[in-house]
């Protein structure tokens, strides 16, 4: 048995958990701002270094190419990393979703179990006369559709035996 107090901490529960999300998502918005810093900072030392080699130096050009790999793979990663956490919030969203519909369906139910609860006996005979009363009409209609087929079968087979002593008489007629 399941009690409001019970779906309103599963309710709490749930709210806290998608705070928590949320708040899981803002840091990583400001992890993915502090790499794209990093990414400016790496970007502004790989062109300072491609000055440099255009220059002449031939001593850095190993040390220009091993940034600029880092600095793909920093993107790379970071795009990587995007993504995972992109997935990762639609997975919790429907997962969210699917608790609070659940939640919402059982604090329904508990509604329609204390509306129930507290009705009279009146109102209980009503409801019980009620679902009786469906039945008994269900149960007409299936005889009321058995019956006028049957009337039909039932016309059809007097037409065409009015037709025949028609035709008969037709034929004593002629003779």
């Amino acid at each position: 048995v399941v009690t409001r107090d019970d779906v309103e901490e599963s309710l709490k529960a749930v709210f806290q958990f998608v705070k928590d999300k949320e708040q899981l998502l803002q840091d990583l918005h400001s992890q993915i701002e502090e790499t794209k810093k990093k990414i400016a900072e790496k970007q502004r030392e790989r062109d300072y270094w491609l000055e440099y080699k255009n220059v002449g130096s031939k001593i850095h050009a190993e040390r220009i190419s091993s940034l600029e790999k880092d600095i793909a793979d920093v993107k790379y990663e970071l795009e990587r990393a995007e993504e995972y956490y992109r997935e990762a919030l639609k997975v919790v969203r429907e997962e969210n979703q699917k608790l609070f519909d659940r939640h919402m369906r059982l604090l329904s139910e508990e509604a329609l179990k204390n509306a129930v609860r507290y009705l009279d006996k009146n109102c209980h005979r009503e409801i019980e006369e009620n679902e009786w009363l469906k039945e008994e009409v269900k149960i007409y209609r299936k005889e009321e559709r058995d019956l006028k087929a049957s009337v039909q079968l039932l016309e059809e087979e007097n037409t065409s035996l009015v037709a025949k002593l028609i035709d008969i008489k037709l034929q004593h007629l002629r003779v």
